[in-house]
């Protein structure tokens, strides 16, 4: 193909790439304009209780994670006999 048609068909597809990523759904992040948009997933009630769920057994997990090694390291140095 002759580069008279070739670079400005390419300038036309960066061009329409540029616009296309302007307003296609970002994925979970924030809502991108109208006729595109939609709710983030993130911010969908049901999904940020799973996620206070899910941080709420992690911290219980590591709590409790915490206090065995505690418990280990105490009979490691103190044996009970």
């Amino acid at each position: 193909m002759l580069d008279r048609f070739y670079m400005p068909l390419l300038a036309l597809a960066a061009l329409a790439a540029i616009g296309l990523s302007l307003v296609w759904p970002q994925g979970l992040g924030d809502r991108s304009p109208a006729p595109f948009g939609h709710e983030p997933e993130q911010r969908t009630p049901a999904v940020r209780a799973a996620m206070q769920r899910e941080a709420e057994a992690a911290q219980r997990r590591d709590a409790q994670t915490r206090a065995t090694l505690r418990e280990m390291q105490a009979q490691t140095v103190a044996p009970v006999q």
